[in-house]
């Protein structure tokens, strides 16, 4: 009897032109990039957690919605985000989520969260660029704005 194992595939949906990436050189550059694609339903409703990969040159590869919660929260699974960063070979990545009640200050639970990918994410050698977080009007803050990434 032949034992058959599954293939993992890993595949993108759009252009991969690299002279069409967005190349990102600070947090108003990320910003409106994303802010842009948002699904302005329900930003001020549900909290959305997203990674967007970068190359090398912090040219944007794709965003990943890692997952969609409830008005004051989402699941964030570690090692979900991990692997997507790692089969799409990203070298940098951006953390982004929003806030439905407009409140911009990140959460202690915010903050720990970004810590502990940090954390993981130097065992890979990739890097966190930035994490984002969006009010429903568009205004947003920024932890490497801030000094706390």
């Amino acid at each position: 009897m032949k034992l058959k194992v599954n293939e993992i595939k890993i595949s993108y949906t759009g252009e991969l032109k690299s002279s069409m990436w967005h190349k990102i050189g600070n947090s108003q550059d990320a910003a409106e990039l994303l802010f842009g694609d948002w699904d302005k339903d329900t930003i001020g409703i549900q909290e959305t957690f997203k990674v967007v990969l970068l190359n090398n040159s912090n040219k944007v590869k794709g965003v990943y919605q890692l997952s969609q919660g409830g008005i004051t929260g989402t699941l964030v699974d570690l090692r979900i985000l991990f692997a997507v960063i790692l089969k799409s070979l990203s070298v940098a990545i951006i953390l982004v989520h929003n806030h439905p009640s407009g409140k911009l200050q990140p959460s202690d639970a915010d903050k720990r969260l970004t810590n502990k990918i940090k954390k993981a994410s130097m065992l890979f050698d990739i890097t966190i660029l930035d994490h984002l977080i969006f009010a429903p009007d568009g205004d947003y803050y920024s932890f490497s704005d801030n000094g706390i990434l």
